[in-house]
């Protein structure tokens, strides 16, 4: 009979974003503008 070997998991420790982060994406979602003409999708970022 194999033995079982488990190790208990450690605690992750929360991994928070960092302000700059959250503001860049943001800003890049705000920026992103997506237009469907026919079948196709253009894709720009007014930056």
């Amino acid at each position: 009979m194999a033995k079982l070997y488990t190790k208990k998991k450690k605690a992750t420790p929360k991994m928070l974003p960092k302000k700059e982060t959250v503001n860049f994406l943001l800003n890049y979602s705000k920026a992103l503008r997506i237009v469907k003409i026919g079948d196709v999708n253009f894709e720009t970022i007014a930056n």
